[in-house]
């Protein structure tokens, strides 16, 4: 397939976000409704309580329709952001949309702490009531909230606060790392490359590319190192002041009950990672050896073992990724094929363009978006594999309600670790050939040890440095770069050297910052779907109504019930082990390829 410099770089793959906007409205006009509509529910304060089925149902709805309201005028302000970080008139829309957005959640914190006082007989008595099917699970969870809810005015107070507070430090984060620009040897595209296109250097199976791109991102990130370690350092402390109005009992307490997970449970899965760390180990011993030096430098983590690195355009990359879902599901395949065909997906990499890749479910009655930053690698067609099949899951769960379309972020990671695999294994059938096996091999156990051992590895860099922040004060960069060594060194083991100029590699990863403890869902996510797909191997097409079903649930049912739609006993011990034993089995594969293609 011949492949232009356009079709490489997706140059022309835009999306279009005015549709977001209703009947030609602007933002403002939006949150103007929203705020005039939560005015009007305040007549609601001091009676939720009472409140029978019909009239509880009533205000949720209402409640829904506020959230429409700021989602779309939200999701407008922050993707128009994402496109270019460095546009002032773009960064001054999205503040001044938090603003508002925050000055209209504040008149409803009331119905939050007035549900949750509610007395426990009869809000089970009115949640038995089918006129509350839409928002049953939400209001639950509301009430699962209830110890680590302060009064009105004092949630009046943090959420004012957030705004000038945590959500400010956020942005200012974003700034400075969509402003990094990393200069490369001409023949690698010279001065002022984008920090993601950088990275991408590292998949090169070019020794002396990974290691110039490597030592190009280390001297980009030096000079705002400082700034972005005090950045950290103030979400640290934020996070530790909010934790402590609220009583939780550690740092990662308030995030595994959004995600509806108890600390134990969150605990084991990281235990059980841990002590399987000699997986990704196994690999970068062997891989060394593959590659044919005594030691992997931390660069050389992802390198490819492909013969050549080979070059992949839009054009390819989406037949590919529409092929693969069509295999398993025509209604899926459908649904991506609008994504691609109906300019729902921003893909080329752009100076000032947000870094990685997200996709924003705006409301169930929208349709997603697609964010990624092209590089024209087979890395990348995982990657829209993967962000397609966050896709495909906001656009089936939008049957839902504004409550439950979205999941728990352990479970948010399913339906793309799915798509991914599907993906992996739709090429590898079609491949013959054992030096180009044993390629794929190798990428499919890379994106495992990726998403489940390097995330736990840096959800242990974060437990660190909360825990340091709060027990010993601000912390210095170099004690930052001590914590993320040490973090790094247990989870790639002897085969690899941590360098210096690595220490400071933490300081570009944006979920450190916004989402704390989000990490270790990716661990989650990929287990489960890895589990999910060993389901689908065994059962073949008849599996494929249940993960409709369970894409189709959102986030209307707890984690548990949502598994086991799917047959998965996410209660069982020994479900990550088993998890993690999928994961060996592929290395297993990869070392039976490496030996069949003569690598060894």
């Amino acid at each position: 397939m011949t492949v232009t410099d356009a079709d490489l770089t997706a140059a022309d793959v835009a999306w279009e976000l005015e549709s977001i906007l209703p009947d030609g409205r602007s933002v403002d006009d939006l949150l103007d409704e929203a705020d005039t509509l939560a005015e009007k529910l305040t007549e609601h304060r001091g009676s939720i309580g009472s409140l029978d089925a019909t009239g509880l149902a009533g205000v949720v709805h209402q409640l829904e329709a506020v959230g429409e309201l700021s989602s779309r005028a939200g999701h407008y302000a922050m993707l128009r952001f994402s496109e270019n970080t460095l546009d002032p008139e773009r960064g001054a829309l999205m503040m001044s949309m938090q603003e508002a957005s925050t000055a209209t959640a504040t008149k409803l914190i009331f119905f939050d702490l007035e549900w949750a006082a509610v007395d426990d007989a009869h809000a089970a008595e009115v949640l038995s009531d089918p006129q509350l099917d839409f928002c049953r699970h939400y209001l639950e969870n509301l009430r699962r909230n209830r110890p680590f809810l302060l009064s009105e005015a004092e949630e009046t107070v943090l959420t004012e606060k957030s705004v000038s507070g945590s959500q400010a430090w956020v942005r200012l984060f974003d700034e400075l790392t969509s402003a990094i620009q990393v200069d490369l040897p001409d023949e690698l595209g010279g001065s002022g490359q984008p920090l993601d296109q950088s990275l991408s250097l590292l998949a090169d199976n070019d020794a002396d590319v990974r290691r110039q791109a490597a030592e190009g991102v280390t001297a980009a990130l030096e000079p705002g190192l400082r700034t972005r370690a005090f950045v950290y350092n103030t979400l640290l402390l934020d996070k530790s002041v909010d934790d402590r109005l609220r009583g939780f009992e550690s740092w990662v307490s308030g995030r595994n009950l959004s995600n509806e997970a108890s600390d134990e449970s969150v605990q084991a899965l990281v235990d059980a990672v841990v002590a399987r760390y000699e997986i990704p180990q196994r690999w970068y011993s062997l891989k060394a050896k593959i590659l044919g030096v005594d030691k992997l430098a931390d660069y050389d983590r992802m390198a490819s073992v492909a013969s050549e690195q080979r070059q992949v355009g839009w054009a390819e990359a989406t037949e590919i990724v529409r092929d693969a879902y069509a295999s398993f599901s025509p209604e899926l395949a459908q649904i991506v094929g609008r994504f691609i065909d109906e300019n729902w997906i921003d893909a080329p990499a752009r100076e000032g363009k947000r870094g990685g890749a997200f996709c924003a479910g705006v409301t169930p009655s929208h349709h997603p978006y697609v964010l990624l930053n092209w590089a024209g690698k087979s890395r990348d067609v995982a990657t829209l594999a993967h962000e397609l099949g966050h896709g495909v899951h906001f656009y089936l769960a939008r049957e839902q309600s504004m409550f439950h379309q979205g999941t728990p972020i352990t479970l948010a990671e399913t339906a793309s670790v799915f798509g991914e695999t599907v993906t992996s294994n739709r090429l590898l059938s079609a491949i013959d050939e054992p030096g180009q096996r044993f390629s794929l091999l190798a990428a499919t156990l890379e994106d495992s040890i990726a998403t489940v051992f390097r995330q736990i590895a840096m959800n242990r860099f974060e437990h660190s440095c909360h825990t340091a922040r709060r027990e010993e004060g601000e912390l210095s960069v170099e004690q930052f770069g001590d914590l993320w060594q040490t973090s790094q060194e247990a989870l790639l083991g002897p085969a690899v050297e941590v360098t210096e100029g690595y220490r400071s590699w933490w300081s570009y990863i944006p979920h450190f910052m916004g989402t704390p403890g989000y990490v270790y869902a990716y661990a989650y996510g990929q287990l489960l779907a890895l589990s999910v797909y060993a389901r689908y191997q065994q059962e073949g097409e008849a599996f494929v109504p249940a993960y409709l079903e369970l894409l189709r649930a959102g986030g209307s049912r707890s984690p548990e019930e949502l598994g086991a739609i799917v047959g998965c006993d996410l209660a069982d011990p020994t479900f990550w082990d088993n998890g993690l034993d999928i994961v060996e089995s592929q290395l297993v594969a990869a070392e039976e390829a490496a030996a069949a293609a003569g690598r060894l």
